[in-house]
C-alpha cells in the first residue's frame, strides 16, 4: 500500500532503452517511469510557488502596516493639538508645523524600516551563502519603495488632516 518508487541508476547513452524495457515489462503494474531531475524540478516548482505566495503576503503585510503607520501619526497629531496650538501661538507657521511633525514621523519610518531590512537579513544570511541562492533583487526594491511611497503619503495626510482647521480652539481647551 502506499507509494512505491524505484531509482533506476542506467548509463547515459543507455537510459531511453532501460525506460522502454522497463514500461514494456511493468506495463502490466501500472508503471509510471519519470526523471529524476524531472522530479526534482516538480518539487521546486511547488516550493517556489509556496515562497511567491508568502513573499506577496509579505508585502500586503508590508502596505497594510503603512496604513496603520497613518492611523498611528493621526492619532498622535491629534493628541498634540493643544502643544502644536502653542508653536502656533508663538510664532510657528503652519508650514513650519507641518514640516516638524512631517520630519519626526518619517524619522520614525526609517528607523524601523531600518531595523526591519537589518532583521530581515540576519534572518535570510544562511540562505544567501548557499551556491544557488538566487536573490530577487528587483521584486525586493520595488516592495521596500512602495512601503516608505505609502508610509510617507499616509503620513502626510494625516499630517495635513490633523493640522486642519483652527489650532488655537485646542490651546483654549487645554
Amino acid at each position: 500500500s502506499g507509494y512505491n518508487v524505484l531509482l533506476v541508476n542506467a548509463p547515459a547513452g543507455a537510459a531511453e532503452a532501460v525506460r522502454e524495457e522497463l514500461q514494456r515489462g511493468l506495463a502490466d503494474l501500472g508503471v509510471d517511469l519519470e526523471s529524476a531531475p524531472r522530479r526534482l524540478m516538480d518539487f521546486a516548482e511547488v516550493e517556489n510557488t509556496y515562497l511567491s505566495i508568502f513573499a506577496v503576503l509579505g508585502g500586503l503585510g508590508l502596505l497594510l502596516g503603512s496604513v496603520g503607520l497613518g492611523v498611528l501619526v493621526l492619532r498622535n497629531v491629534l493628541e498634540r493639538r493643544s502643544e502644536l496650538a502653542l508653536l502656533r501661538a508663538v510664532g510657528f507657521t503652519r508650514p513650519r508645523l507641518r514640516w516638524l511633525v512631517l520630519s519626526e514621523h518619517i524619522m520614525l519610518l526609517a528607523l524601523g524600516l531600518g531595523a526591519g531590512s537589518a532583521a530581515a537579513l540576519v534572518a535570510v544570511i544562511p540562505a544567501l551563502s548557499t551556491p544557488a541562492a538566487e536573490v530577487p533583487y528587483a521584486s525586493l526594491s520595488i516592495t521596500l519603495a512602495a512601503v516608505v511611497a505609502m508610509g510617507v503619503l499616509w503620513t502626510l495626510g494625516a499630517t495635513v488632516l490633523a493640522l486642519r482647521g483652527p489650532l488655537m480652539q485646542a490651546l483654549r481647551n487645554e
